[in-house]
């Protein structure tokens, strides 16, 4: 250590420091944010959360939305299933029905074909089977496309619904 004069005729200290020596940071300096290595690791994983989050909420929003539109359509294959196997159970075969004391049965060809007709006008897909005397059966199937469920690679929701309808002649049960 050694003491000097300035120009002006005060003293100053003339200090050495060791080597490697590093000042305390100022008060300023300590409130700067330094990032480090094992910082920058974790850099967009925010990001990542948001897109994962965002593409959760597409597929339930999807779910709520085209479930609905699945439900309608349940419910309109079962409509059209049970309306065309009442036309189709409604057609009587006459003459058997005279010639055997009145007993009801089913004209099997007419009550297939008046099933199709109807599925027909209601634009709709199907089968029709007759078994028996007395039942007609009629499955339908019908496709929606879907809205929101196509952004992750559901574009279609089929419905398939079955009705039976089955002729029946007079009281089938007790009175009450």
């Amino acid at each position: 250590m050694s003491r000097r004069r300035s120009s002006s005729g005060s003293r100053s200290l003339n200090l050495q420091l060791p080597r490697g020596f590093r000042p305390a940071p100022s008060p300023r300096a300590a409130a700067t944010v330094r990032t480090s290595p094992a910082c920058t690791r974790d850099r967009g994983s925010i990001t990542l959360l948001v897109i994962v989050f965002f593409f959760a909420l597409l597929a339930a929003t999807g779910l709520v939305v085209d479930g609905g539109t699945k439900l309608r359509a349940a419910r309109q294959a079962s409509a059209v299933a049970e309306e065309a196997a009442r036309a189709g159970a409604g057609q009587i075969d006459r003459d058997r029905a005279y010639t055997h004391g009145g007993r009801f049965i089913i004209d099997r060809q007419a009550a297939a074909t008046t099933a199709r007709a109807y599925l027909t006008r209601s634009r709709t897909a199907g089968t029709v089977t007759v078994s028996g005397a007395q039942t007609i059966r009629v499955t339908v199937t019908i496709a929606r496309p879907t809205i929101l469920l196509s952004a992750i690679g559901i574009h279609q929701i089929s419905v398939t619904k079955t009705a039976t309808a089955d002729l029946l002649q007079g009281v089938t049960g007790p009175e009450g």
